[in-house]
């Protein structure tokens, strides 16, 4: 079962922070910040929803529609793109998160 898991978390669609930045210059996407409360009002990406992973399984977002998932390092939002997957969506993982993340964000202290 183990090998079952793993295989299916490694075969998740991942993309560099430097793509998810260009895919956000040309187009409008579901992204979703996955990370804690705190660390999401600490700052994020414009246009990223909070919806922390302990939530991640009552997502109800459209099936047609891409879904990517950021959060700090890259970690949880592996697990967020599996659960997410097993549910029927084209999830992408953000891998990097936003320790990687340069550009800028929104909220946090200015």
């Amino acid at each position: 079962m183990f090998s079952f898991l793993k295989k299916f978390l490694l075969s998740s669609q991942s993309i560099s922070i430097s793509e998810l930045a260009e895919i956000l210059k040309r187009d409008k996407i579901k992204l979703l910040d996955v990370r804690t409360t705190s660390e999401y009002q600490g700052g994020h990406i414009r246009g990223a929803q909070h919806f922390p992973l302990e939530r991640i399984s009552s997502y109800q977002g459209k099936k047609d529609e891409k879904v990517y998932v950021i959060c700090h390092s890259g970690l949880r939002s592996r697990r967020a793109a599996a659960i997410l997957r097993k549910k029927g969506y084209d999830v992408v993982n953000v891998r990097g998160g936003m320790m990687a993340w340069l550009n800028q964000k929104v909220g946090g202290i200015i």
